[in-house]
């Protein structure tokens, strides 16, 4: 099975703190059926989405909530093949490390969109994957 959406570490981040941008991502997660993958991500989001809120309070809400929603998504290896496929992306689109990793985890892991809040960084004209902004994703109020 494919998984659909792939996560930038922003909107997991906006998801868990209660910021509005994170409205639709928390109902992306709770129309998911079951109690399996909503969606797939780099191993990478671990740290990036999580240590801050651990190392401040590690039972607070928002760590809570995050540690649900990671537990949600389908994490894939940072390898080689990728990281190779992060290099070609920051060339062609002028990405950070993180933000390459982020999104070549989504084009090698076969997800058709990818979920992020950098306009900045990820524009829409990107070819490999349709970048969705949570203000686009159903639900936003």
């Amino acid at each position: 099975m494919t998984l659909r959406a792939a996560f930038d570490a922003d909107v997991l981040i906006y998801a868990g703190s209660q910021h509005p941008l994170g409205t639709s991502v928390i109902r992306l997660f709770e129309r998911a059926e079951g109690h399996g993958p909503v969606g797939m991500g780099s191993v990478l989001l671990l740290p990036e989405v999580l240590s801050k809120p651990m190392r401040d309070d590690p039972d607070s809400h928002e760590a809570q909530t995050l540690r649900r929603l990671i537990s949600r998504i389908d994490l894939r290896a940072f390898d080689q093949p990728t990281a190779r496929l992060a290099l070609v992306l920051a060339s062609k689109y002028r990405l950070q490390g993180a933000d390459a990793a982020h999104l070549a985890t989504a084009v090698a892991g076969g997800a058709e969109w990818f979920i992020t809040n950098n306009r900045k960084d990820f524009p829409q004209s990107i070819v490999e994957i349709d970048v969705v902004y949570p203000d686009q994703l159903p639900g936003y109020a």
